[in-house]
């Protein structure tokens, strides 16, 4: 398998662990819970994050099969601008002097209850990382960056499948980083 699959399945793991850490060290009566009202709660952000990955696997899937239509991947893959820079705004956020930098607003679809069991929550994410984690694999010798998907965060942004497969654990990231900070002193 190509080393920048392996990097990005490396991710989606490192997020599902990171994620059963910080739901263990969250009890059951503060998961649902807000400590700051205006900030989402450890359930919330994680249920974000499934929602985004629900989102997500169709256009991957789709862009799989249309990928199986071109010609094999040769070389390294390689993101182009706009799946480069919509990674680099949904990522872990930049800290400078304890202020966090790079918020972005997020789309009402995609503004979670987080009222779901925390059982329900954490199941459908390990389902959502493994679903991911083996379509990365699908697409191991396929043109990954010549196949174009629509975010589904906005129709009209565009970006090929292996910028998506790269943003998603990013994007992760950046929501479990909030999710560990709601209950820190």
């Amino acid at each position: 398998m190509k080393k920048q699959l392996v990097q990005v399945i490396d991710a989606l793991d490192h997020a599902a662990k990171r994620m059963d850490s910080i739901a263990s060290a969250t009890p059951d009566d503060r998961w649902n819970k807000r400590n700051d009202q205006e900030r989402w709660s450890v359930a919330e952000c994680v249920a974000h994050l499934n929602i985004t990955s629900e989102a997500y696997v169709p256009r991957i899937r789709k862009a799989l099969e249309d990928a199986r239509e071109l010609p094999p991947a040769t070389g390294a893959y390689r993101r182009a601008f706009p799946g480069w820079l919509f990674g680099s705004l949904v990522g872990p956020m930049i800290t400078i002097r304890k202020a966090r930098l790079g918020g972005v607003k997020t789309p009402p679809k995609f503004v979670p209850t987080g009222d779901l069991p925390k059982n329900v929550i954490i199941a459908d994410f390990r389902r959502l990382q493994i679903e991911l984690s083996e379509m990365v694999k699908e697409g191991d010798g396929l043109a990954l960056d010549k196949v174009v998907i629509t975010s589904p965060f906005g129709e009209k942004i565009h970006y090929d499948c292996y910028s998506a497969m790269v943003m998603i654990p990013r994007h992760q990231e950046r929501h479990l980083d909030q999710a560990q900070r709601v209950w820190e002193p």
